[in-house]
């Protein structure tokens, strides 16, 4: 077994990761970097929406959501009803949830244990297209699986990250008004076997997770502040602000996630 990297610290809750003194000059642009437990898919949906709002605004902007999910399971733009392998009567025995969403793409199934990533950012900032976005994202991905020493691939085409015939890692984006949100979904740690009945694609293995490709344990706390670190390095900003919760995020929202999840 690897031994895990070592851990660095992550500043507290509203507390700026970099601060230079503000003078003439100075970069004011921000990255606001959110660092949630579990939250309902909707009540994250609607964050990022909110935020998008604001990003569109104020394009020195950006923000980063890291959060979990109660099971369901989403399909994207290139997924399909096929890609889920039970029937109807189980999915309501299993109460998950089947959501047709408009990021890229496909078939997903959420579990605590997988990590959503989901970016806001004005893509014009960084003069960048859609298909140069998710490559970034993907190189985000990969760096973060090689501090684990997993050995993660990208294939033309197919968008997300693999490690032999098996996504790790899925990515897919929505753009408003040029301004991104939805991302990537990570699998840390969560059960594996329920992936066997949802496919990202026609004829697909079922995904893996980083704990499985890794061959022990990982810290979930400790993938969160690499996948931060990595992403702040790949997309710059003056200041990098971490919090753990938002206004917008309810009380009963996080309550019924939390309680999907137990």
């Amino acid at each position: 077994m690897n031994p895990e990297p070592p851990s660095r610290t992550i500043p507290p809750d509203g507390v700026s990761a970099r601060a230079p003194e503000r003078g003439p000059g100075a970069d004011d642009t921000a990255l606001q970097v959110y660092l949630l437990g579990v939250v309902d898919f909707e009540a994250a949906l609607s964050l990022q929406r909110r935020l998008a709002y604001e990003v569109a605004s104020d394009r020195k902007r950006g923000a980063l959501i890291l959060c979990e999910h109660p099971p369901l399971i989403t399909v994207g733009r290139q997924g399909s009803r096929a890609h889920i392998l039970c029937e109807p009567e189980e999915l309501r025995a299993r109460q998950w949830e089947v959501r047709w969403v408009n990021r890229g793409g496909g078939c997903l199934l959420h579990l605590p244990g997988q990590l959503a990533v989901y970016p806001v950012l004005a893509l014009d900032r960084f003069s960048l297209g859609v298909q140069a976005y998710l490559e970034q994202i993907q190189a985000v991905l990969l760096t973060l699986l090689a501090d684990f020493s997993v050995p993660g691939i990208v294939r033309p085409g197919q968008p997300g990250v693999w490690v032999g015939d098996r996504l790790l890692a899925s990515v897919g984006v929505a753009v408003r008004e040029w301004v991104t949100y939805y991302g990537a979904a990570l699998n840390v740690n969560p059960a594996l076997t329920p992936y066997r009945l949802v496919r990202p694609g026609a004829g697909a293995e079922p995904m893996t997770s980083l704990e499985r490709e890794r061959r022990g344990p990982v810290s979930p706390s400790l993938v969160r502040q690499r996948l931060a670190e990595h992403f702040a390095a790949r997309f710059p900003f003056g200041r990098v602000v971490y919090f753990s919760d938002h206004p917008s995020l309810s009380r009963k929202a996080r309550a019924d996630a939390l309680a999907s999840r137990s």
